[in-house]
């Protein structure tokens, strides 16, 4: 039997009549003899046409916005072509129809040309704002973010791993946890999969994941979560130069892949990607540049202001800042030279349009060192007891990083407020829908 094909696009190669389709019902557009009705499937938007003279002219005024229609129809050549739809070439008239589900009032406008609803009310109703063609671009996009990423590091002999999300330990030292109960033990959301990936590098040289990550921090800002997805790798017998060079990479073939398989998604989000480029400096580097440009930085860490003022400079550029001061970096990264009376570290960030997407560098390999770092930090080694024997056995130098996806997601298509990339935001307040 031949394969039906039933979505718009498999459809849209030639004028055919008498086919069925299914879809919902994205706009209605009524003059005095002809409706246009835009009906959207997940292959995208057509324009159907109903003329005044047809039966079902009446019959279809009881259909609302959103209401999932079979219809029955000619596939023809479109000649009075719609903005919105993104099948162009053809459009359907419309000979019947069946309403299969018909659906109550929108509380949210999902067909406004410019997104004007509060985000907060559009996230109250995200399995409905889900239906907006900008917002499915979004995560189009995304999903192509998270293949490219691993088809990258599968090309390269990379295994990847699935860390746990319930931990005993802190894995970053510093940020507060989210605690459970575990049975009889205290128990932890990740924070990150470092120890994990670390432990697997240590032995298996090349290992990347994509794996959830909570963060207990109070804060309330435009880029950070609770929750969200981390994109990670470490790498065995690498310093943080070649770590880097790795980012620059991905990055790359990541913006690559995105101009070949979502050019109708960038077009509907007016976004331009070209080719990135890269640029180092160092941590002390770029306290000078700040002066100069008269931005205050931070002690041990780039500013918010800081971050935006490289991106303004070095537009389409992935910054390196590295030689990072120790203080500013977690427990398990490298001091400089293996020095452990080094002021500077291993460490990096890397920065992109005026966001740092990434933080990584070399790691601790060496048992005492580690423990001399931990007692630094304020942390108690025997809580990392695990951790520090997995370096006991022959453990290499290795290096590694950590993309967040939701972060390169609004870096890459300049959007202002992180809640945008995420399916179902988790911050401070929101734990709905």
């Amino acid at each position: 039997m031949e394969k039906i094909k039933r979505t718009f696009i498999e459809n849209c190669d030639q004028e055919k009549k008498d086919l069925i389709f299914f879809g919902w019902v994205y706009e209605i557009r009524e003059l005095s003899n002809i409706k246009f009705i835009l009906l959207r499937d997940s292959s995208g938007i057509i324009q159907c046409t109903l003329k005044k003279s047809s039966k079902i002219w009446e019959k279809f005024n009881k259909v609302s916005l959103e209401s999932l229609i079979k219809i029955q129809g000619n596939l023809k050549k479109a000649i009075v072509k719609s903005s919105e739809t993104t099948i162009k070439n053809f459009e359907i008239e419309i000979i019947d129809f069946e309403l299969l589900n018909k659906s109550e009032k929108l509380p949210i406008n999902i067909i406004e040309k410019e997104i004007n609803t509060s985000l907060s009310k559009r996230l109250d109703y995200r399995f409905i704002d889900m239906k907006k063609p900008q917002v499915k671009a979004i995560f189009k996009i995304q999903n192509t973010i998270a293949n490219s990423f691993r088809e990258f590091f599968y090309n390269k002999g990379f295994i990847e791993i699935q860390p746990p999300i319930i931990i005993g330990s802190s894995s970053e030292g510093g940020t507060e946890l989210f605690k459970l109960n575990y049975f009889e033990k205290k128990a932890y959301l990740a924070q990150s999969p470092q120890l994990y990936k670390q432990l697997c590098a240590i032995n298996w040289e090349k290992v990347f994941s994509i794996s959830p990550v909570f963060r207990a921090e109070k804060h309330n800002t435009l880029r950070h979560l609770n929750e969200s997805r981390q994109m990670d790798i470490e790498l065995a017998f690498a310093d943080s130069k070649k770590a880097m060079e790795q980012i620059e990479n991905v990055l790359k073939y990541i913006v690559k892949k995105i101009n070949e398989k979502n050019s109708q998604e960038i077009e509907l989000l007016n976004v331009k990607l070209k080719e990135i480029k890269a640029k180092y400096f160092t941590f002390s580097e770029i306290i000078e540049l700040m002066k100069k440009e008269k931005i205050k930085i931070e002690k041990y860490d780039l500013s918010s202001e800081a971050e935006k003022k490289l991106g303004e400079l070095y537009p389409n550029t992935i910054i390196f800042v590295y030689d990072w001061p120790l203080p500013g970096k977690p427990f398990y990264i490298m001091p400089k030279n293996e020095n452990e009376k080094s002021k500077l570290s291993e460490g990096f960030d890397a920065i992109y349009n005026g966001i740092e997407i990434s933080s990584g560098g070399q790691r601790i390999h060496l048992p005492k060192l580690l423990i001399q770092r931990l007692k630094a930090n304020k942390l108690n080694p025997k809580n990392f007891k695990d951790y520090i024997n997995g370096f006991k056995y022959g453990a290499p130098i290795h290096s590694g990083w950590s993309i967040g996806l939701e972060r390169l997601t609004m870096a890459l298509l300049n959007l202002k407020n992180i809640r945008e990339c995420c399916l179902f935001p988790r911050d401070r307040e929101r734990i709905i829908p």
